[in-house]
């Protein structure tokens, strides 16, 4: 297994910088200690649907009787929308509902946790993350290389900890329009990848596309 492509196909997906406008806006109410601590709950969700995701996403597949290459093809997919998203300069696992959007701001305002729902899920690491680590551990062959994985986690936990502890200076340096511009080159760069494993899921499907 190739053991950067993971590592940068999880930090485009992910991408805290693009999410740092939320965390703003659903912590504006909140003190700096409420603030520090949403933003380390956060990063250790997004940590634990990773590892879950890398450890236990084969057996729930296996379970359900769908094949890895099924699942890359409609993994890559989300991927492909998601990349769609990050050119139009939102973020990866953008909310289309506007129900959802709307309770989650009520939620805020009676002071509810917003931490796990909706910063880690499904704005940091929704579908479209934990299909790419379930593909991602199909391709490991050894113990270390699955441990590797679940490793990546806890660096993009610990970036979405750095982002938004940080998060009221990296607005004011980067702005609306810096935010925009790293989320569209980082949505350029997982549809280079969603494409690239459609194809191997396509090849392992059909496997006269291959020859």
């Amino acid at each position: 297994m190739d053991l950067i492509k993971p590592l940068i196909t999880l930090l485009a997906i992910v991408n805290p910088l693009a999410i740092v406008p939320f965390f703003i806006h659903y912590t504006q109410e909140y003190s700096e200690r409420q603030r520090r601590s949403t933003a380390w709950i956060s990063a250790f969700s997004a940590f634990v649907v990773i590892a879950i995701s890398a450890l236990l996403g084969l057996q729930l597949l296996g379970f359900f009787g769908i094949s890895i290459a099924s699942f890359q093809v409609g993994g890559g997919m989300l991927l492909l929308i998601s990349s769609l998203n990050m050119l139009n300069a939102q973020p990866a696992e953008a909310k289309t509902n506007k129900e959802e959007i709307r309770a989650t701001e009520v939620k805020a305002s009676l002071g509810a946790s917003i931490a796990v729902v909706p910063l880690t899920i499904p704005l940091l690491t929704g579908p479209a993350t934990m299909s790419t680590v379930v593909i991602y551990a199909e391709k490991t062959q050894h113990i270390w290389e699955l441990a590797v994985l679940v490793g990546y986690g806890m660096v993009i936990g610990l970036a979405t900890g750095i982002a938004f502890s940080l998060a009221e200076p990296i607005a004011r340096v980067l702005g609306k329009t810096g935010i925009n511009v790293m989320t569209r080159l980082m949505g350029l760069i997982l549809a280079a990848l969603a494409v690239e494993v459609m194809a191997d899921g396509l090849g392992k499907l059909f496997p006269i596309l291959g020859r």
